[in-house]
């Protein structure tokens, strides 16, 4: 079955190449976002070649119906919250960024605040303010000045690189301080809180803070690279939370599949109940997040999870059980990030005393052998050690997961020496470490781009093979590394399905050679369609994708037998081949980018 390719006049194509060049130069400079360029053709294709198509008018709508808020959101460092570079005029936002975190009260409550601590004099929705400070029985919102004083800070890191999982593999992915899952946040019920995130990687990131009732994306839902911008917000409602990346737009999902997530609790006022009848607080805290991992953005859409863990590795508690005692009070705080699978977590031997969904204290139920969690939800578990040693074994009882790294031990010994708390971080490693462990791993799993599964065994096509189909799938080449005769064509196909929001054209791709002996291009590819490259010259062609730069993609082309040698590749389309002048453009820009820094195929995961 043939695919259709994409109906192109040559001056389109032409600007599509133009852009893809100009994208490729804006990725080594770190003011600019790899996007815009890539953005500002594919809008300015939407608003003339194809106006009168489908897509475009479904695109055009959601520009429209976007328009009112669009200035209110991801508007740069000049919003509240935003902590000033070098060079900007904000030394008050620096300040208070790098300023000592405030003392806690004893127990952990937060100072008592008058009412107009929390807010600005001119605040343009006092009314609203004022009815929701005077509720008798539901806490206002999360909403206070930015310029509020914070009773806790906190300072996460946002970046790409490795980490390990355990059983010999590493993953080249999404990091929060460098681990995955992040730092595991802890506050008081009433607690202001400041929450500075720093883009110490290669593109946008941004932050989506499920414990704050509150704007967020304003503040800090767009960090450019080496930016860092802060939310400040009150944590009314108690519970076991999420935090993630959301840089906006088809980027949110992608980033939260690759692994930017992290627990936030906030404690109540109240105490839970079992604490309030044992008149003890727990002898063990235990925090708890079970997330999937995933070998490729295909996989990661449908679902086809490679390893699932707790807190970051797979078998952590196996290799590593937690102790206890007979007799001990342990209250977990349980959060399946997902991002897909529903968890039913279980503990071998025990009936849960009480069990509170979402973390809420006036949400209880006595009783029960598991609890069931889809993404994002999470439970507060009290239960008892009983009288009697032995393994209670901690699972997944959706045992696929279980089957995949989802399964723990806490080991009940007399006498043992255990924690009082366990925090939901995943495993930190210096770089030595790090550099170590992948000279001696299995296997290397990446999302976005070849794998080391894909390496060592590419997808080979013979010689009766005409047409090759590539699909965009999750933020990757389904088929990340093919092997193909000379005169092959290959066609990619973009099946993601995002459209316009947060100002990005969400899920446009396209394929740009990087590295090669001949340079290519295709045109951008909104969900559904089609362009084609036909590969004549051997050797092994590098590609990404240039609003994507850490999606990457490999094509060997074989050695023809010699009375079938040819020169070229030519990109396939209604106006024939690249025009020449339009592909010398390319290649000048190309090999610019090429004295200016390393390629951009070796840009690690991000956006």
């Amino acid at each position: 079955m043939t695919r259709p390719t994409r109906k192109f006049a040559p001056i389109t194509h032409a600007i599509a190449v133009l852009a893809a060049v100009g994208a490729l130069m804006a990725l080594q400079m770190p003011e600019a976002e790899a996007c815009d360029a890539c953005n500002n053709a594919f809008k300015n294709e939407i608003l003339n070649e194809r106006a009168d198509t489908l897509t475009g008018q479904d695109i055009m709508r959601a520009m429209d119906n976007q328009e009112q808020f669009q200035a209110l959101t991801y508007s740069g460092s000049d919003q509240p919250g935003a902590i000033a570079q070098a060079g900007d005029a904000n030394p008050s936002a620096v300040a208070a960024a790098d300023s000592p975190e405030p003392e806690e009260e004893a127990g952990g409550a937060a100072p008592t605040r008058d009412f107009g601590d929390l807010y600005d004099d001119d605040e343009p929705f006092i009314d609203i303010i004022e009815r929701d400070e005077g509720l008798a029985n539901t806490p206002p919102t999360s909403y206070v000045s930015q310029n509020a004083e914070p009773d806790h800070e906190v300072t996460v890191e946002l970046d790409e690189g490795q980490t390990y999982l355990g059983q010999g593999v590493m993953y080249d992915g999404f990091l929060m301080d460098g681990k995955i899952p992040g730092p595991t946040v802890r506050v008081q019920q009433g607690d202001v809180v400041r929450m500075n995130f720093k883009n110490t990687g290669n593109v946008p990131h941004g932050a989506s803070i499920h414990s704050a009732y509150t704007q967020t994306s304003a503040h800090v839902g767009e960090i450019a690279a080496g930016e860092t911008k802060s939310v400040t917000f009150r944590a009314t409602y108690p519970g076991v939370f999420m935090y993630h990346c959301a840089p906006g737009g088809h980027a949110i999902p992608m980033h939260v599949m690759a692994g930017q997530y992290g627990m936030m609790v906030v404690e109540p006022d109240d105490t839970y109940k079992l604490e309030e009848e044992l008149d003890q607080e727990p002898d063990l805290k235990l925090y708890m997040i079970q997330n999937e991992i995933y070998a490729s953005g295909t996989d990661a859409v449908e679902a086809n999870e490679l390893y699932t863990t707790f807190n970051g590795r797979v078998f952590r508690y196996v290799e590593e059980p937690i102790a206890v005692e007979p007799g001990d009070y342990v209250r977990m705080y349980f959060l399946n990030v997902g991002p897909n699978l529903l968890s039913t977590f279980h503990i071998v031997g025990i009936i849960w005393d009480y069990v509170y969904w979402q973390g809420h204290p006036d949400a209880k139920m006595p009783g029960g052998q598991s609890v069931t969690a889809g993404p994002t939800d999470s439970w507060v578990i009290e239960f008892r050690i009983p009288p009697e040693e032995g393994a209670y074994t901690m699972l997944s009882h959706a045992v696929g997961s279980t089957s995949r790294g989802a399964i723990g031990l806490l080991a009940a010994e007399e006498g043992a020496d255990g924690p009082d708390e366990v925090l939901a971080d995943g495993p930190e490693f210096s770089e030595e470490e790090i550099a170590e462990k992948a000279e001696q791993a299995v296997r290397t799993l990446s999302m976005f781009g070849p794998n080391s599964m894909d390496k060592e065994r590419p997808k080979v096509y013979g010689p009766d093979v005409d047409e090759v189909f590539v699909d965009i799938k999750g933020n990757a080449y389904d088929q990340p590394v093919i092997e193909i005769e000379p005169g092959t064509k290959v066609t990619w196909t973009n099946e993601d399905v995002f459209t316009y929001l947060d100002g990005e054209f969400s899920g446009i791709h396209n394929a740009v050679g990087t590295d090669g002996p001949e340079e290519f291009a295709t045109s951008m590819l909104a969900h559904g369609e089609s362009d084609s490259v036909v590969f004549e010259e051997p050797g092994t062609y590098n590609y990404i994708c240039t609003p994507h730069p850490y999606m990457e993609g490999k094509i060997i082309v074989r050695e023809p037998a010699e009375d079938d040698a040819q020169t070229g590749c030519t990109t396939v389309s209604a106006g024939g081949a690249i025009p020449v002048a339009v592909a010398m453009l390319a290649l000048v820009g190309l090999a610019v980018i090429r004295r200016r820094s390393p390629q951009p195929a070796e840009v690690n995961p991000a956006a």
